[in-house]
């Protein structure tokens, strides 16, 4: 973890434009920014391509600098060497805490253990099939799936309340084996000697151990209300805090 406050870090946003559509940039970007300031934002792509039409406008209201990158052979993404030489580059500037990989790509995965042996934190953003070693690379994962601009081209392609709510719902997953385990233990870990734990340090834990755990990707907004669907398993307790309506909240395994 960067010196700095998460508030504070300074973060390069480093985006594949082969692994995301462009209806996505506005949700990554506020996704990003709850994470800190991004100082450096370029994006990676053979724009000489017809399909590259629709990105001047996102880029030009994201101030998101497209860096050209030709198509030198059929079926290799000749965007994945630039963004690693520049991502390095950046990395030996000594101006930034962190970055933020945009892309569904297993060819980041060194890279992203290399900037975190550096002591830079990597935020990783991609779609659900990004490859496991990619994920667990990163300090935490992000999917696109439960960005902002995805629900919104959901939205769009319904044409019924009904058929939209079946859509939205198919688009979560559901809370695995791994991930119960995952939380229990972490609960387990940070437990005190009457067994409550925490919640924000448990949710801490958890995305140490699965960068990928977020509550958005079970179809929940907040960690809180997530636990508190686990009511065989876990039981919560609201306390109150130094700020007037502010509650801290612990959990504890039943």
């Amino acid at each position: 973890m960067s010196k700095h406050d998460k508030d504070d870090l300074k973060l390069a946003v480093l985006i594949d434009a082969d692994n995301v559509p462009y209806s996505n940039v506005k949700g990554m970007m506020e996704e990003i920014a709850k994470y800190g300031t991004p100082t450096t934002k370029r994006i990676y792509a053979d724009w000489t391509k017809p399909n590259a039409n629709g990105w001047k406008a996102v880029l030009l209201e994201h101030a998101i600098t497209p860096i050209q990158q030709y198509s030198y052979t059929t079926g290799k993404n000749s965007s994945d060497s630039a963004l690693i030489i520049d991502a390095m580059d950046l990395l030996y500037s000594d101006k930034l805490d962190g970055f933020c990989i945009v892309s569904s790509d297993s060819d980041f995965t060194r890279l992203s253990i290399r900037l975190r042996e550096s002591g830079m934190k990597v935020i990783g953003i991609g779609e659900q099939k990004t490859p496991k070693s990619f994920i667990s690379a990163c300090d935490r994962f992000i999917f696109i799936e439960v960005l902002e601009g995805a629900k919104k081209k959901k939205n769009i392609t319904s044409t019924t309340e009904t058929t939209d709510k079946k859509k939205e719902e198919k688009q979560f997953l559901k809370i695995d084996i791994e991930t119960i385990d995952i939380i229990e233990s972490s609960i387990e870990d940070l437990a005190d000697d009457e067994g409550w734990a925490f919640l924000g340090d448990v949710g801490n834990l958890i995305v140490k151990k699965k960068p990928e755990f977020d509550p958005r990707n079970f179809g929940f907004p907040k960690l809180t209300p997530l636990m508190k669907s686990l009511t065989k398993l876990i039981e919560i307790h609201e306390r109150d805090s130094d700020k007037k309506g502010i509650k801290h909240v612990y959990v504890k395994l039943k």
